[in-house]
């Protein structure tokens, strides 16, 4: 079973539906926490090589961005990054 259906196994036993507009706001919000991580551990620009991101932050987005995915019935996987390789060799867009 993959990640992106595990979230939407666990999202369902615990009850945990939302609006597919709501889910874009939580992930937004979830990426600014991982922001707010950065310009703390690189105290404000003063070390950026300082930047550190907790795990736990990472986790949310990742989770968050799954549910999002589920929510609005796009597939996470990788296919279309494996067939732009396939195609002309490299994976960007």
């Amino acid at each position: 079973m993959d990640e992106q259906q595990k979230v939407a196994e666990f999202v369902d036993e615990h009850d945990l539906d939302m609006s597919t507009e709501f889910r874009l706001l939580n992930l937004v919000e979830e990426i600014g926490e991982i922001a707010e991580d950065a310009i703390e551990s690189a105290e404000y620009g003063d070390s950026p090589g300082e930047i550190s991101v907790t795990a736990d932050e990472f986790g949310d987005v990742l989770f968050t961005t799954l549910q999002m995915g589920n929510s609005a019935g796009i597939d996470a996987s990788l296919e279309k990054y494996e067939e732009r390789i396939e195609e002309s060799g490299d994976p960007s867009s």
